[in-house]
């Protein structure tokens, strides 16, 4: 596992801090990105966050992993590299 985190079904109002301090409780948070459309600038409603070590992302993943937030039951999964299209 490594120790970047997946996180779906975002509220599109939640930004990079917001995110950090959802993940906050679960251990040290060294980022946080909610990814934005390019062309307009809105969040796609999903980010990604980087917890300092793996047992602190393992921890993370299983207590937010369908935990509800702002009415929206959130998606946390080992996030996949990145692939080209």
């Amino acid at each position: 596992m490594t120790n970047k985190l997946y996180v779906g079904n975002l509220k599109f109002s939640v930004d990079d801090g917001e995110l950090a301090q959802m993940f906050n409780a679960h251990g040290t948070v060294e980022s946080a990105k909610v990814i934005s459309d390019r062309e307009t600038g809105r969040s796609k409603g999903f980010g990604f966050v980087e917890m300092s070590s793996e047992d602190e992302a393992h921890a993370a993943m299983s207590e937010m992993d369908g935990k509800e937030v702002d009415g929206r039951v959130l998606k946390v999964n080992e996030a996949r590299p990145k692939t080209s299209r």
